[in-house]
Protein backbone atom coordinates (compact mmCIF):
# COMPACT_ATOMS: atom_id res chain seq x y z
CA UNK A 1 0.00 0.00 0.00
CA UNK A 2 1.45 3.86 -1.47
CA UNK A 3 2.14 5.26 1.86
CA UNK A 4 3.58 9.36 2.26
CA UNK A 5 6.14 8.25 4.85
CA UNK A 6 6.32 12.24 6.08
CA UNK A 7 3.15 12.34 7.48
CA UNK A 8 4.70 10.84 10.88
CA UNK A 9 6.65 14.07 11.12
CA UNK A 10 3.49 16.41 10.50
CA UNK A 11 1.72 14.16 13.52
CA UNK A 12 4.82 15.41 15.52
CA UNK A 13 4.61 19.32 14.03
CA UNK A 14 0.97 19.80 14.58
CA UNK A 15 1.11 18.40 18.35
CA UNK A 16 3.73 20.79 18.53
CA UNK A 17 2.42 23.74 17.26
CA UNK A 18 -1.15 23.08 19.95
CA UNK A 19 1.72 22.51 22.61
CA UNK A 20 3.08 25.84 22.51
CA UNK A 21 -0.37 27.51 22.03
CA UNK A 22 -1.43 25.51 25.01
CA UNK A 23 1.75 25.99 26.97
CA UNK A 24 0.86 30.08 27.67
CA UNK A 25 4.19 31.62 27.00
CA UNK A 26 2.97 33.75 24.28
CA UNK A 27 0.01 35.91 23.35
CA UNK A 28 -1.94 34.60 21.19
CA UNK A 29 -3.71 36.16 18.31
CA UNK A 30 -6.91 34.56 16.68
CA UNK A 31 -7.29 34.43 12.77
CA UNK A 32 -9.26 33.09 10.07
CA UNK A 33 -7.12 30.51 7.89
CA UNK A 34 -6.64 33.29 4.66
CA UNK A 35 -5.81 35.89 7.05
CA UNK A 36 -3.08 38.24 7.81
CA UNK A 37 -1.02 35.22 9.88
CA UNK A 38 2.40 36.98 8.65
CA UNK A 39 1.58 40.52 10.40
CA UNK A 40 0.29 38.83 13.70
CA UNK A 41 3.61 36.85 13.84
CA UNK A 42 5.35 39.86 13.34
CA UNK A 43 4.62 40.64 16.80
CA UNK A 44 5.34 37.94 18.32
CA UNK A 45 1.57 36.28 18.42
CA UNK A 46 1.25 32.25 18.70
CA UNK A 47 -1.55 31.95 15.93
CA UNK A 48 -4.76 29.73 16.07
CA UNK A 49 -7.03 29.47 13.33
CA UNK A 50 -10.39 28.22 14.36
CA UNK A 51 -11.20 26.80 11.22
CA UNK A 52 -8.12 24.55 11.41
CA UNK A 53 -10.61 23.13 14.93
CA UNK A 54 -13.78 22.96 12.54
CA UNK A 55 -11.84 21.05 10.22
CA UNK A 56 -10.54 18.93 12.88
CA UNK A 57 -14.27 18.16 14.28
CA UNK A 58 -15.57 17.07 10.87
CA UNK A 59 -12.93 14.67 10.36
CA UNK A 60 -13.25 13.27 13.99
CA UNK A 61 -16.91 12.84 13.23
CA UNK A 62 -17.56 14.71 16.11
CA UNK A 63 -19.09 17.64 14.58
CA UNK A 64 -22.67 16.50 15.12
CA UNK A 65 -21.80 16.20 19.14
CA UNK A 66 -21.66 19.92 19.13
CA UNK A 67 -24.11 21.72 16.28
CA UNK A 68 -27.18 20.90 18.57
CA UNK A 69 -25.02 23.13 21.30
CA UNK A 70 -24.73 26.41 18.98
CA UNK A 71 -28.09 25.81 17.55
CA UNK A 72 -29.84 26.28 21.07
CA UNK A 73 -28.22 29.95 20.83
CA UNK A 74 -29.99 31.21 18.21
CA UNK A 75 -27.53 29.88 15.24
CA UNK A 76 -29.03 28.17 12.27
CA UNK A 77 -28.15 24.60 11.36
CA UNK A 78 -27.95 26.07 7.93
CA UNK A 79 -25.18 28.19 8.37
CA UNK A 80 -21.39 26.92 8.38
CA UNK A 81 -20.64 23.66 9.94
CA UNK A 82 -17.10 25.00 11.03
CA UNK A 83 -19.12 28.06 12.94
CA UNK A 84 -22.34 26.09 14.81
CA UNK A 85 -19.41 22.85 15.63
CA UNK A 86 -16.68 25.07 16.68
CA UNK A 87 -18.92 27.11 18.81
CA UNK A 88 -20.77 24.57 20.26
CA UNK A 89 -17.49 22.50 21.45
CA UNK A 90 -16.75 26.03 23.29
CA UNK A 91 -20.45 25.98 24.85
CA UNK A 92 -19.53 22.19 25.68
CA UNK A 93 -15.99 22.96 27.10
CA UNK A 94 -15.49 19.68 25.32
CA UNK A 95 -12.35 19.30 22.11
CA UNK A 96 -11.18 16.69 20.42
CA UNK A 97 -7.58 18.68 20.80
CA UNK A 98 -7.58 17.54 24.51
CA UNK A 99 -7.62 13.83 23.00
CA UNK A 100 -5.43 14.31 20.13
CA UNK A 101 -2.77 16.03 21.56
CA UNK A 102 -2.89 16.15 25.14
CA UNK A 103 -4.02 20.09 25.68
CA UNK A 104 -6.31 21.73 27.98
CA UNK A 105 -8.82 23.10 25.60
CA UNK A 106 -8.92 25.94 22.77
CA UNK A 107 -6.19 28.49 23.67
CA UNK A 108 -7.62 32.18 25.10
CA UNK A 109 -7.32 34.50 22.40
CA UNK A 110 -5.35 38.14 24.32
CA UNK A 111 -6.54 39.19 19.91
CA UNK A 112 -8.98 38.43 17.57
CA UNK A 113 -8.42 38.81 13.71
CA UNK A 114 -10.65 37.80 10.97
CA UNK A 115 -10.87 38.31 7.05
CA UNK A 116 -13.87 38.37 4.85
CA UNK A 117 -12.08 37.45 1.70
CA UNK A 118 -13.67 33.67 2.12
CA UNK A 119 -17.40 34.52 3.95
CA UNK A 120 -19.37 37.31 5.39
CA UNK A 121 -19.73 34.26 8.56
CA UNK A 122 -16.53 34.40 10.02
CA UNK A 123 -17.24 38.20 11.21
CA UNK A 124 -20.21 36.75 13.19
CA UNK A 125 -18.25 33.57 14.12
CA UNK A 126 -15.15 35.68 15.34
CA UNK A 127 -17.21 38.40 17.10
CA UNK A 128 -18.92 35.50 18.85
CA UNK A 129 -15.60 34.81 20.64
CA UNK A 130 -14.84 38.33 21.05
CA UNK A 131 -18.13 39.02 23.30
CA UNK A 132 -17.09 35.19 24.92
CA UNK A 133 -13.47 36.56 25.68
CA UNK A 134 -13.82 39.84 26.32
CA UNK A 135 -10.93 40.72 24.02
CA UNK A 136 -10.46 43.07 20.66
CA UNK A 137 -11.14 42.28 17.50
CA UNK A 138 -10.44 43.55 14.33
CA UNK A 139 -11.66 42.76 11.20
CA UNK A 140 -10.43 43.27 7.15
CA UNK A 141 -13.53 43.41 4.69
CA UNK A 142 -11.19 43.36 1.16
CA UNK A 143 -13.50 43.84 -2.29
CA UNK A 144 -15.56 40.86 -3.16
CA UNK A 145 -15.89 38.73 -6.54
CA UNK A 146 -13.68 41.03 -8.96
CA UNK A 147 -12.48 39.99 -12.32
CA UNK A 148 -9.71 41.56 -11.69
CA UNK A 149 -7.66 42.95 -8.30
CA UNK A 150 -6.85 46.34 -9.00
CA UNK A 151 -4.08 48.72 -7.70
CA UNK A 152 -7.27 50.81 -6.08
CA UNK A 153 -8.48 47.51 -4.28
CA UNK A 154 -5.15 46.44 -3.34
CA UNK A 155 -4.32 49.66 -1.42
CA UNK A 156 -7.86 49.77 0.44
CA UNK A 157 -6.87 46.30 1.90
CA UNK A 158 -3.07 47.89 2.99
CA UNK A 159 -5.06 50.75 4.98
CA UNK A 160 -7.05 48.04 6.38
CA UNK A 161 -3.76 46.03 7.85
CA UNK A 162 -2.16 49.23 8.42
CA UNK A 163 -5.27 50.33 10.78
CA UNK A 164 -4.51 46.84 12.80
CA UNK A 165 -0.67 47.94 13.87
CA UNK A 166 -2.18 49.76 17.01
CA UNK A 167 -4.33 47.64 18.18
CA UNK A 168 -1.20 45.39 17.49
CA UNK A 169 1.13 47.15 19.49
CA UNK A 170 -1.12 47.79 22.39
CA UNK A 171 -2.23 43.71 22.78
CA UNK A 172 0.94 42.24 22.36
CA UNK A 173 3.02 44.70 23.93
CA UNK A 174 5.21 44.35 20.91
CA UNK A 175 6.20 47.67 18.59
CA UNK A 176 5.52 47.00 15.02
CA UNK A 177 9.30 46.16 13.19
CA UNK A 178 9.34 46.34 9.31
CA UNK A 179 12.31 44.46 9.02
CA UNK A 180 10.71 41.96 11.30
CA UNK A 181 7.37 41.43 9.25
CA UNK A 182 9.66 41.65 5.62
CA UNK A 183 11.37 38.12 7.57
CA UNK A 184 7.99 36.86 8.05
CA UNK A 185 6.78 37.46 5.05
CA UNK A 186 9.84 35.79 3.41
CA UNK A 187 9.58 32.88 5.21
CA UNK A 188 5.59 32.44 4.14
CA UNK A 189 6.72 32.98 0.88
CA UNK A 190 9.29 30.39 0.60
CA UNK A 191 7.23 27.87 2.63
CA UNK A 192 3.67 28.76 0.35
CA UNK A 193 6.28 27.98 -3.20
CA UNK A 194 7.26 24.91 -1.55
CA UNK A 195 3.83 23.91 -0.79
CA UNK A 196 2.86 24.84 -4.40
CA UNK A 197 5.88 22.67 -5.99
CA UNK A 198 4.14 19.62 -3.55
CA UNK A 199 1.23 20.12 -5.32
CA UNK A 200 2.30 19.91 -8.80
CA UNK A 201 3.70 16.51 -8.05
CA UNK A 202 0.38 15.63 -8.93
CA UNK A 203 1.01 16.36 -12.65
CA UNK A 204 3.34 13.50 -13.09
CA UNK A 205 1.57 10.22 -14.81
CA UNK A 206 1.52 8.20 -11.60
CA UNK A 207 0.62 11.26 -8.93
CA UNK A 208 2.44 10.87 -5.51
CA UNK A 209 -0.24 12.96 -3.62
CA UNK A 210 -3.85 12.81 -4.21
CA UNK A 211 -6.34 15.83 -3.31
CA UNK A 212 -7.44 13.52 -0.22
CA UNK A 213 -3.65 13.79 0.84
CA UNK A 214 -3.03 17.12 0.35
CA UNK A 215 -6.02 18.18 2.42
CA UNK A 216 -4.28 16.67 5.44
CA UNK A 217 -0.40 17.77 4.30
CA UNK A 218 -1.78 21.32 4.18
CA UNK A 219 -1.71 21.95 7.89
CA UNK A 220 1.70 23.86 8.27
CA UNK A 221 0.53 25.66 5.35
CA UNK A 222 -2.41 26.91 7.20
CA UNK A 223 -0.98 27.25 11.08
CA UNK A 224 2.45 27.55 10.68
CA UNK A 225 2.44 30.22 8.01
CA UNK A 226 5.41 32.73 8.50
CA UNK A 227 7.84 30.26 9.91
CA UNK A 228 10.43 28.19 9.83
CA UNK A 229 8.99 25.11 11.04
CA UNK A 230 6.58 24.83 7.50
CA UNK A 231 9.57 25.73 5.34
CA UNK A 232 11.44 22.79 6.53
CA UNK A 233 8.36 20.80 6.68
CA UNK A 234 7.93 21.11 2.54
CA UNK A 235 11.39 20.73 1.75
CA UNK A 236 11.40 17.32 3.82
CA UNK A 237 7.74 15.91 1.74
CA UNK A 238 8.94 17.63 -1.72
CA UNK A 239 11.89 15.45 -1.51
CA UNK A 240 9.82 12.11 -0.48
CA UNK A 241 7.29 13.32 -3.32
CA UNK A 242 10.09 13.58 -5.93
CA UNK A 243 11.64 10.50 -5.20
CA UNK A 244 8.40 8.95 -5.38
CA UNK A 245 8.05 9.81 -8.97
CA UNK A 246 11.69 8.82 -9.96
CA UNK A 247 10.95 5.29 -8.23
CA UNK A 248 7.39 5.39 -10.36
CA UNK A 249 5.46 4.63 -7.22
CA UNK A 250 2.10 6.62 -6.70
CA UNK A 251 -1.11 6.99 -5.39
CA UNK A 252 -2.51 4.57 -7.59
CA UNK A 253 -0.34 1.45 -9.08
CA UNK A 254 -1.00 2.38 -12.60
CA UNK A 255 -2.32 5.38 -14.94
CA UNK A 256 -5.54 6.32 -13.48
CA UNK A 257 -8.90 8.29 -14.51
CA UNK A 258 -7.54 11.93 -13.60
CA UNK A 259 -9.42 13.70 -11.51
CA UNK A 260 -10.11 17.61 -9.89
CA UNK A 261 -12.34 18.43 -6.55
CA UNK A 262 -14.22 21.46 -6.32
CA UNK A 263 -15.03 23.02 -3.29
CA UNK A 264 -14.74 22.10 0.39
CA UNK A 265 -13.33 18.73 1.76
CA UNK A 266 -15.86 16.35 3.45
CA UNK A 267 -14.07 16.27 6.24
CA UNK A 268 -15.72 12.80 7.55
CA UNK A 269 -15.26 11.09 4.72
CA UNK A 270 -11.89 11.53 3.58
CA UNK A 271 -10.55 7.77 3.75
CA UNK A 272 -13.86 6.70 1.90
CA UNK A 273 -13.84 8.93 -0.71
CA UNK A 274 -10.39 8.09 -1.44
CA UNK A 275 -10.99 4.33 -1.37
CA UNK A 276 -13.83 5.07 -3.37
CA UNK A 277 -12.23 6.94 -6.31
CA UNK A 278 -8.92 4.52 -6.12
CA UNK A 279 -11.34 1.73 -6.43
CA UNK A 280 -12.71 2.50 -9.16
CA UNK A 281 -8.88 3.29 -10.83
CA UNK A 282 -9.35 6.84 -10.32
CA UNK A 283 -7.25 9.37 -8.73
CA UNK A 284 -8.41 13.04 -7.10
CA UNK A 285 -5.53 14.42 -7.78
CA UNK A 286 -5.67 18.38 -7.41
CA UNK A 287 -8.14 20.79 -6.25
CA UNK A 288 -9.07 24.32 -5.82
CA UNK A 289 -9.87 23.80 -2.21
CA UNK A 290 -5.16 23.05 -1.16
CA UNK A 291 -4.74 25.24 -3.93
CA UNK A 292 -6.00 28.20 -1.57
CA UNK A 293 -2.88 28.54 0.36
CA UNK A 294 -0.64 29.22 -2.46
CA UNK A 295 0.34 32.87 -2.71
CA UNK A 296 2.95 33.24 -4.70
CA UNK A 297 2.22 37.13 -4.86
CA UNK A 298 4.23 37.24 -1.46
CA UNK A 299 6.98 39.24 -1.98
CA UNK A 300 9.44 40.30 1.14
CA UNK A 301 10.44 43.74 -0.22
CA UNK A 302 6.42 45.05 -0.63
CA UNK A 303 5.59 43.07 2.06
CA UNK A 304 1.99 45.20 3.25
CA UNK A 305 1.40 45.47 -0.89
CA UNK A 306 2.17 41.97 -1.71
CA UNK A 307 0.07 39.79 1.50
CA UNK A 308 -2.81 42.59 0.62
CA UNK A 309 -2.99 41.78 -3.05
CA UNK A 310 -2.22 37.57 -2.47
CA UNK A 311 -5.10 38.20 0.12
CA UNK A 312 -7.62 39.48 -1.83
CA UNK A 313 -7.01 37.83 -5.22
CA UNK A 314 -7.63 33.99 -3.91
CA UNK A 315 -9.84 32.03 -6.03
CA UNK A 316 -12.72 31.81 -3.47
CA UNK A 317 -12.98 35.91 -3.31
CA UNK A 318 -13.62 36.32 -7.11
CA UNK A 319 -15.81 36.41 -9.49
CA UNK A 320 -17.37 33.63 -11.61
CA UNK A 321 -15.26 35.29 -14.91
CA UNK A 322 -12.14 34.86 -12.84
CA UNK A 323 -12.86 31.28 -11.59
CA UNK A 324 -14.06 29.86 -14.68
CA UNK A 325 -10.71 31.38 -15.86
CA UNK A 326 -8.87 29.33 -13.27
CA UNK A 327 -10.37 26.16 -13.30
CA UNK A 328 -9.79 26.01 -17.56
CA UNK A 329 -5.87 26.28 -16.58
CA UNK A 330 -6.04 23.69 -14.19
CA UNK A 331 -7.92 20.87 -16.60
CA UNK A 332 -5.11 21.45 -19.04
CA UNK A 333 -2.04 21.98 -16.36
CA UNK A 334 -3.35 18.36 -14.67
CA UNK A 335 -4.53 16.63 -17.92
CA UNK A 336 -8.12 16.26 -15.97
CA UNK A 337 -10.27 13.89 -17.35
CA UNK A 338 -13.10 15.10 -15.01
CA UNK A 339 -14.20 17.40 -12.24
CA UNK A 340 -16.17 16.72 -9.33
CA UNK A 341 -17.77 19.98 -7.81
CA UNK A 342 -19.16 19.60 -3.82
CA UNK A 343 -21.96 21.43 -3.13
CA UNK A 344 -21.45 22.07 0.64
CA UNK A 345 -24.69 22.57 2.17
CA UNK A 346 -23.78 25.36 5.17
CA UNK A 347 -20.63 26.63 2.89
CA UNK A 348 -22.41 28.77 0.34
CA UNK A 349 -19.42 30.54 -0.09
CA UNK A 350 -17.27 28.24 -1.31
CA UNK A 351 -20.12 26.24 -3.42
CA UNK A 352 -19.51 26.77 -7.40
CA UNK A 353 -22.39 24.37 -8.50
CA UNK A 354 -25.49 26.04 -7.78
CA UNK A 355 -25.60 28.24 -10.77
CA UNK A 356 -24.65 26.68 -13.56
CA UNK A 357 -20.82 26.59 -13.36
CA UNK A 358 -20.44 23.45 -14.07
CA UNK A 359 -22.52 23.15 -17.20
CA UNK A 360 -20.64 25.92 -18.25
CA UNK A 361 -17.05 24.43 -17.78
CA UNK A 362 -18.09 21.19 -19.53
CA UNK A 363 -19.38 23.41 -22.40
CA UNK A 364 -15.87 25.25 -23.03
CA UNK A 365 -13.37 22.51 -21.91
CA UNK A 366 -14.93 19.13 -22.86
CA UNK A 367 -14.71 18.27 -19.49
CA UNK A 368 -17.25 16.29 -18.09
CA UNK A 369 -18.77 17.11 -14.23
CA UNK A 370 -20.41 16.03 -11.52
CA UNK A 371 -22.21 17.59 -8.58
CA UNK A 372 -22.49 15.74 -5.29
CA UNK A 373 -24.33 16.99 -2.11
CA UNK A 374 -22.47 16.74 1.22
CA UNK A 375 -21.18 19.21 3.21
CA UNK A 376 -18.04 19.96 5.36
CA UNK A 377 -18.84 19.11 8.56
CA UNK A 378 -22.28 17.86 8.93
CA UNK A 379 -22.62 14.86 7.16
CA UNK A 380 -26.62 15.05 8.21
CA UNK A 381 -26.55 16.63 4.15
CA UNK A 382 -24.42 13.42 2.86
CA UNK A 383 -25.60 10.36 1.37
CA UNK A 384 -23.08 8.01 1.01
CA UNK A 385 -25.19 5.43 -0.73
CA UNK A 386 -26.41 8.09 -3.26
CA UNK A 387 -23.05 9.40 -4.02
CA UNK A 388 -21.12 6.30 -4.14
CA UNK A 389 -23.95 5.35 -7.10
CA UNK A 390 -23.49 8.86 -8.94
CA UNK A 391 -19.44 8.78 -8.80
CA UNK A 392 -19.23 5.26 -9.92
CA UNK A 393 -21.72 5.76 -13.16
CA UNK A 394 -19.45 9.33 -13.22
CA UNK A 395 -16.26 7.16 -13.40
CA UNK A 396 -18.18 4.39 -15.45
CA UNK A 397 -19.18 6.96 -18.08
CA UNK A 398 -15.62 8.94 -18.79
CA UNK A 399 -13.68 5.30 -19.13
CA UNK A 400 -16.38 4.45 -21.64
CA UNK A 401 -16.00 7.99 -23.65
CA UNK A 402 -11.74 7.04 -23.30
CA UNK A 403 -12.08 3.92 -25.13
CA UNK A 404 -14.57 5.11 -27.44
CA UNK A 405 -11.93 7.60 -28.82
Amino acid sequence: MYRIKTTELLKKIMGDYFQVLDSGQRKVAWCTSVGPAELLRAFDFEVYFPENHGALLGATRTAMDYIPEAMKCGFSGHVCSYTTSDIGSYLKKDTPLQDHYGVKGLPKPDLIVYNTNQCREVEDWFTFYAHAYDCPIVGVHPPRHLDVVTQDEVDLVVKQFQKMIPVCEQTSGVKFDLDKFRDVVRLSKEATLLWQKVLKTAKAPMTPISFFDGAIHMGPIVVLRGTQVAKDYYEVLLEELEGNIKAGKGVAPEPSIRIFWEGMPIWGKLRMMSDLFLQNQAVVLASTYCSSWIFDQFDETQPFESTARAYTEIFINRSETAKMEMLRNWMKEYRIDGIVFHDAKTCFNNSNSKFGMPHRLQEQTGVPALVIEGDLCDLRFFSEGQSITKIETFLEQIEDSKIMS
